[in-house]
Protein backbone atom coordinates (compact mmCIF):
# COMPACT_ATOMS: atom_id res chain seq x y z
CA UNK A 1 0.00 0.00 0.00
CA UNK A 2 1.69 3.08 -0.77
CA UNK A 3 -0.06 5.21 1.57
CA UNK A 4 -2.37 3.56 4.03
CA UNK A 5 -3.88 5.54 7.13
CA UNK A 6 -5.74 8.14 5.83
CA UNK A 7 -9.66 8.01 4.48
CA UNK A 8 -9.28 5.59 1.49
CA UNK A 9 -6.10 3.92 2.35
CA UNK A 10 -7.53 3.22 5.45
CA UNK A 11 -10.08 1.61 4.10
CA UNK A 12 -8.54 -0.61 1.91
CA UNK A 13 -6.03 -1.78 4.71
CA UNK A 14 -8.65 -2.56 6.84
CA UNK A 15 -10.62 -4.31 4.38
CA UNK A 16 -7.71 -6.58 3.21
CA UNK A 17 -6.49 -7.21 6.46
CA UNK A 18 -9.94 -8.67 7.62
CA UNK A 19 -9.61 -10.90 4.70
CA UNK A 20 -6.59 -12.08 5.99
CA UNK A 21 -4.24 -10.36 3.41
CA UNK A 22 -0.13 -9.85 4.06
CA UNK A 23 -0.02 -6.17 3.87
CA UNK A 24 3.05 -3.91 3.66
CA UNK A 25 2.25 -0.15 3.89
CA UNK A 26 4.47 2.48 2.79
CA UNK A 27 4.27 6.46 3.90
CA UNK A 28 5.95 8.77 5.99
CA UNK A 29 5.32 7.41 9.31
CA UNK A 30 3.60 10.73 10.49
CA UNK A 31 0.04 10.11 11.25
CA UNK A 32 -2.48 6.70 11.79
CA UNK A 33 0.80 5.22 13.30
CA UNK A 34 -1.51 3.52 15.82
CA UNK A 35 -3.72 1.66 13.06
CA UNK A 36 -3.47 -1.92 12.12
CA UNK A 37 -0.52 -2.98 14.78
CA UNK A 38 1.99 -5.76 13.58
CA UNK A 39 1.38 -4.64 9.82
CA UNK A 40 4.64 -3.93 8.12
CA UNK A 41 5.99 -0.58 7.62
CA UNK A 42 8.36 1.03 5.90
CA UNK A 43 9.01 4.89 5.83
CA UNK A 44 9.70 7.15 3.10
CA UNK A 45 8.50 10.42 1.92
CA UNK A 46 6.60 10.96 -1.96
CA UNK A 47 6.76 14.39 -1.77
CA UNK A 48 10.89 14.27 -1.15
CA UNK A 49 11.35 11.07 -3.21
CA UNK A 50 12.40 8.62 -0.59
CA UNK A 51 11.47 5.51 -2.22
CA UNK A 52 14.51 3.92 -0.54
CA UNK A 53 12.71 1.84 2.20
CA UNK A 54 11.11 0.09 -1.11
CA UNK A 55 14.09 -0.96 -2.64
CA UNK A 56 14.11 -4.70 -1.97
CA UNK A 57 10.90 -7.27 -1.18
CA UNK A 58 8.33 -8.46 -3.44
CA UNK A 59 4.59 -8.56 -3.63
CA UNK A 60 2.04 -9.91 -5.45
CA UNK A 61 -0.04 -6.22 -6.25
CA UNK A 62 0.38 -2.76 -5.35
CA UNK A 63 -2.32 -0.38 -4.04
CA UNK A 64 -1.44 3.46 -5.28
CA UNK A 65 -3.56 5.56 -3.23
CA UNK A 66 -1.19 8.58 -2.58
CA UNK A 67 -0.30 9.26 -6.10
CA UNK A 68 -1.22 12.82 -7.55
CA UNK A 69 0.56 13.75 -9.99
CA UNK A 70 2.99 11.77 -12.51
CA UNK A 71 6.95 12.21 -10.91
CA UNK A 72 4.99 10.60 -7.65
CA UNK A 73 3.86 7.41 -9.92
CA UNK A 74 7.12 7.45 -11.83
CA UNK A 75 9.55 7.64 -9.22
CA UNK A 76 7.44 4.26 -7.63
CA UNK A 77 6.95 2.24 -10.75
CA UNK A 78 10.95 3.05 -10.96
CA UNK A 79 11.88 1.62 -7.40
CA UNK A 80 9.28 -1.17 -7.76
CA UNK A 81 9.92 -2.50 -11.14
CA UNK A 82 9.09 -6.36 -11.56
CA UNK A 83 9.22 -7.17 -7.98
CA UNK A 84 5.48 -6.17 -8.44
CA UNK A 85 2.98 -8.40 -9.89
CA UNK A 86 -0.50 -5.78 -10.64
CA UNK A 87 -0.44 -2.33 -9.93
CA UNK A 88 -3.70 -0.82 -9.08
CA UNK A 89 -4.05 2.82 -9.08
CA UNK A 90 -6.89 5.04 -7.40
CA UNK A 91 -7.52 7.95 -9.62
CA UNK A 92 -10.94 9.92 -10.02
CA UNK A 93 -13.46 10.55 -11.83
CA UNK A 94 -11.96 14.54 -12.97
CA UNK A 95 -10.05 12.43 -15.38
CA UNK A 96 -13.13 12.82 -17.68
CA UNK A 97 -13.74 15.53 -20.19
CA UNK A 98 -16.65 17.63 -19.12
CA UNK A 99 -18.46 18.49 -22.43
CA UNK A 100 -19.65 16.58 -24.92
CA UNK A 101 -20.80 14.03 -22.62
CA UNK A 102 -23.96 12.64 -21.35
CA UNK A 103 -25.43 10.63 -18.40
CA UNK A 104 -24.85 7.07 -17.97
CA UNK A 105 -20.64 7.58 -19.26
CA UNK A 106 -19.16 4.66 -19.07
CA UNK A 107 -15.18 4.32 -18.41
CA UNK A 108 -14.57 4.44 -22.37
CA UNK A 109 -15.60 8.50 -22.08
CA UNK A 110 -12.73 10.15 -23.42
CA UNK A 111 -10.08 11.53 -21.19
CA UNK A 112 -9.10 15.05 -20.50
CA UNK A 113 -5.70 15.86 -21.84
CA UNK A 114 -3.05 14.99 -19.53
CA UNK A 115 -0.40 17.54 -17.97
CA UNK A 116 2.95 17.12 -16.92
CA UNK A 117 4.66 20.60 -16.31
CA UNK A 118 3.00 21.27 -12.89
CA UNK A 119 2.40 20.01 -9.16
CA UNK A 120 -0.04 22.48 -8.24
CA UNK A 121 -3.33 20.86 -8.00
CA UNK A 122 -6.07 23.17 -9.11
CA UNK A 123 -9.54 22.57 -10.53
CA UNK A 124 -8.12 22.67 -13.78
CA UNK A 125 -5.20 20.44 -12.80
CA UNK A 126 -5.86 17.57 -10.79
CA UNK A 127 -7.76 15.78 -13.18
CA UNK A 128 -5.51 16.39 -16.10
CA UNK A 129 -2.70 15.08 -13.49
CA UNK A 130 -4.43 12.00 -12.52
CA UNK A 131 -4.86 11.51 -16.39
CA UNK A 132 -0.78 11.77 -16.93
CA UNK A 133 -0.60 9.12 -14.01
CA UNK A 134 -2.79 6.88 -15.31
CA UNK A 135 -1.46 6.63 -18.84
CA UNK A 136 2.27 6.14 -17.35
CA UNK A 137 0.89 3.11 -14.90
CA UNK A 138 -0.97 1.50 -18.15
CA UNK A 139 2.40 2.22 -20.58
CA UNK A 140 4.99 0.72 -17.93
CA UNK A 141 2.36 -2.37 -16.56
CA UNK A 142 -0.15 -3.00 -19.51
CA UNK A 143 -2.82 -5.54 -18.60
CA UNK A 144 -0.80 -5.42 -14.97
CA UNK A 145 -2.44 -2.35 -14.78
CA UNK A 146 -5.75 -1.73 -12.88
CA UNK A 147 -7.42 2.02 -12.39
CA UNK A 148 -10.02 2.55 -10.33
CA UNK A 149 -11.75 6.31 -10.87
CA UNK A 150 -13.91 6.83 -7.99
CA UNK A 151 -16.80 9.47 -8.13
CA UNK A 152 -17.33 11.16 -4.31
CA UNK A 153 -16.15 9.10 -1.14
CA UNK A 154 -18.00 9.36 1.58
CA UNK A 155 -18.00 7.52 5.17
CA UNK A 156 -16.42 7.46 8.27
CA UNK A 157 -12.87 9.42 8.43
CA UNK A 158 -13.81 11.51 5.59
CA UNK A 159 -11.29 14.44 5.90
CA UNK A 160 -13.55 16.43 3.39
CA UNK A 161 -17.40 17.79 3.79
CA UNK A 162 -18.74 16.25 1.85
CA UNK A 163 -21.36 14.05 2.92
CA UNK A 164 -20.66 14.70 6.34
CA UNK A 165 -21.77 18.31 5.80
CA UNK A 166 -25.17 17.51 4.97
CA UNK A 167 -25.38 14.64 7.39
CA UNK A 168 -24.68 17.57 9.92
CA UNK A 169 -26.99 20.42 8.88
CA UNK A 170 -30.27 17.61 8.21
CA UNK A 171 -29.40 16.42 11.75
CA UNK A 172 -30.16 20.03 13.15
CA UNK A 173 -33.35 20.57 11.18
CA UNK A 174 -35.54 23.29 10.03
CA UNK A 175 -35.19 25.27 7.02
CA UNK A 176 -32.07 24.70 4.63
CA UNK A 177 -30.98 26.36 2.48
CA UNK A 178 -29.66 24.11 -0.79
CA UNK A 179 -27.68 26.04 -3.03
CA UNK A 180 -28.73 25.04 -6.82
CA UNK A 181 -31.59 23.26 -7.40
CA UNK A 182 -32.76 19.81 -4.95
CA UNK A 183 -33.51 17.83 -8.37
CA UNK A 184 -29.62 17.60 -8.78
CA UNK A 185 -28.43 14.28 -9.22
CA UNK A 186 -25.53 13.14 -6.96
CA UNK A 187 -23.29 10.25 -6.57
CA UNK A 188 -21.68 9.22 -3.22
CA UNK A 189 -19.78 5.55 -3.06
CA UNK A 190 -19.53 4.28 0.45
CA UNK A 191 -15.71 4.46 1.19
CA UNK A 192 -16.14 0.62 2.13
CA UNK A 193 -17.53 -0.31 -1.32
CA UNK A 194 -14.51 1.34 -2.92
CA UNK A 195 -12.45 -1.07 -0.98
CA UNK A 196 -14.14 -3.93 -1.23
CA UNK A 197 -13.86 -3.23 -5.03
CA UNK A 198 -10.37 -2.85 -4.86
CA UNK A 199 -9.89 -6.43 -3.25
CA UNK A 200 -11.24 -9.15 -5.72
CA UNK A 201 -9.98 -6.57 -8.68
CA UNK A 202 -6.84 -7.68 -7.22
CA UNK A 203 -7.37 -11.31 -6.13
CA UNK A 204 -8.78 -12.03 -9.59
CA UNK A 205 -6.31 -10.10 -11.21
CA UNK A 206 -8.55 -7.67 -13.18
CA UNK A 207 -7.36 -5.40 -15.76
CA UNK A 208 -8.93 -1.77 -16.97
CA UNK A 209 -10.61 0.68 -15.52
CA UNK A 210 -13.77 1.05 -13.52
CA UNK A 211 -15.95 3.54 -12.26
CA UNK A 212 -16.76 3.36 -8.15
CA UNK A 213 -19.89 5.09 -8.17
CA UNK A 214 -23.14 5.23 -5.79
CA UNK A 215 -25.47 4.76 -4.39
CA UNK A 216 -27.00 1.32 -5.62
CA UNK A 217 -30.03 3.70 -6.59
CA UNK A 218 -30.03 7.25 -8.28
CA UNK A 219 -30.67 10.19 -6.13
CA UNK A 220 -30.84 13.69 -6.29
CA UNK A 221 -29.55 16.21 -3.59
CA UNK A 222 -33.03 16.58 -2.12
CA UNK A 223 -33.52 12.99 -1.95
CA UNK A 224 -30.03 13.10 -0.28
CA UNK A 225 -30.67 15.49 2.34
CA UNK A 226 -34.04 14.23 3.50
CA UNK A 227 -32.31 10.66 4.20
CA UNK A 228 -29.85 12.20 6.06
CA UNK A 229 -32.98 13.66 7.94
CA UNK A 230 -34.84 11.14 8.38
CA UNK A 231 -31.71 9.07 9.93
CA UNK A 232 -31.09 11.47 12.44
CA UNK A 233 -34.95 12.05 13.63
CA UNK A 234 -35.33 15.63 12.41
CA UNK A 235 -37.43 17.45 9.69
CA UNK A 236 -36.27 19.59 7.21
CA UNK A 237 -37.61 21.84 4.70
CA UNK A 238 -35.65 22.15 1.79
CA UNK A 239 -35.13 26.58 0.04
CA UNK A 240 -33.29 26.27 -2.83
CA UNK A 241 -31.43 29.45 -3.20
CA UNK A 242 -29.02 30.77 -5.91
CA UNK A 243 -25.53 28.24 -6.51
CA UNK A 244 -24.09 31.90 -7.28
CA UNK A 245 -24.66 32.48 -3.79
CA UNK A 246 -21.86 30.82 -2.25
CA UNK A 247 -18.54 29.64 -3.06
CA UNK A 248 -17.89 27.24 -5.89
CA UNK A 249 -17.01 23.62 -5.38
CA UNK A 250 -19.90 23.69 -2.22
CA UNK A 251 -20.56 19.63 -1.05
CA UNK A 252 -21.90 17.75 -3.50
CA UNK A 253 -23.37 20.34 -5.34
CA UNK A 254 -23.09 20.81 -9.41
CA UNK A 255 -24.32 23.31 -11.86
CA UNK A 256 -26.75 21.59 -13.99
CA UNK A 257 -24.09 21.67 -17.64
CA UNK A 258 -22.16 19.33 -14.83
CA UNK A 259 -25.24 17.23 -13.45
CA UNK A 260 -23.68 14.54 -16.23
CA UNK A 261 -20.64 14.09 -13.49
CA UNK A 262 -23.44 12.46 -10.80
CA UNK A 263 -24.62 9.74 -13.45
CA UNK A 264 -21.77 7.75 -14.28
CA UNK A 265 -22.40 3.98 -15.28
CA UNK A 266 -21.62 1.57 -12.35
CA UNK A 267 -22.01 -1.83 -14.05
CA UNK A 268 -18.60 -2.66 -14.98
CA UNK A 269 -17.37 -2.59 -11.22
CA UNK A 270 -20.94 -4.20 -9.88
CA UNK A 271 -19.96 -6.69 -11.99
CA UNK A 272 -16.35 -7.02 -10.75
CA UNK A 273 -17.94 -7.37 -7.39
CA UNK A 274 -18.64 -3.76 -5.68
CA UNK A 275 -21.47 -3.75 -3.47
CA UNK A 276 -23.91 -1.16 -2.84
CA UNK A 277 -24.55 -0.25 0.88
CA UNK A 278 -27.66 1.78 1.35
CA UNK A 279 -27.54 5.17 1.57
CA UNK A 280 -29.01 5.32 5.03
CA UNK A 281 -26.41 2.84 6.52
CA UNK A 282 -23.32 5.21 5.20
CA UNK A 283 -25.40 8.22 6.54
CA UNK A 284 -25.81 6.62 9.95
CA UNK A 285 -22.32 5.73 10.01
CA UNK A 286 -21.29 9.42 9.49
CA UNK A 287 -23.56 10.76 11.86
CA UNK A 288 -22.40 8.33 14.16
CA UNK A 289 -18.86 9.13 14.07
CA UNK A 290 -19.11 12.74 13.86
CA UNK A 291 -20.58 13.46 16.59
CA UNK A 292 -18.29 10.95 18.11
CA UNK A 293 -15.35 13.07 17.33
CA UNK A 294 -17.23 16.15 18.69
CA UNK A 295 -18.27 17.83 15.24
CA UNK A 296 -15.42 19.91 13.96
CA UNK A 297 -15.63 22.64 11.63
CA UNK A 298 -15.99 21.93 7.90
CA UNK A 299 -14.75 23.44 4.74
CA UNK A 300 -17.69 25.33 3.03
CA UNK A 301 -19.81 25.14 6.01
CA UNK A 302 -22.65 27.27 6.47
CA UNK A 303 -22.50 29.42 9.68
CA UNK A 304 -26.65 30.05 11.13
CA UNK A 305 -25.89 33.62 9.79
CA UNK A 306 -24.53 32.79 6.64
CA UNK A 307 -27.64 30.52 6.04
CA UNK A 308 -30.01 33.09 7.19
CA UNK A 309 -28.95 35.70 4.77
CA UNK A 310 -29.38 33.06 2.47
CA UNK A 311 -33.31 32.17 2.71
CA UNK A 312 -33.80 36.31 1.54
CA UNK A 313 -31.73 34.89 -2.05
CA UNK A 314 -34.98 31.93 -2.05
CA UNK A 315 -35.57 30.80 -5.41
CA UNK A 316 -39.37 31.26 -6.10
CA UNK A 317 -41.05 27.99 -6.48
CA UNK A 318 -41.83 27.16 -9.94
Amino acid sequence: MLGGTAFVGRAIMAGALAGGTEVTVFGRGRTGTELFPGVTRRVGDRDSGDYAALRDGEWDAVVDVSGYVPRHVGQAMAVLGDRVGRYLFISSHAVYARTGVGPGSTEDTPLRAPVRDTEELTDDTYGRCKVACELDVQARYGSRATIVRPGKVAGPHDPQAGLTNWVRRAARGGRVAVPGRPEQPVQVVDVRDLAALVLPLLADDRPGAYHAVGPAEPVTLGELIHACARVAGSEVELVPVPLSAVAPLFPLVRPPELWHTQQRDPARARAAGMPATPLPVTVADVLAWDRERGEPPLAYELSPAQESALFALATPAG
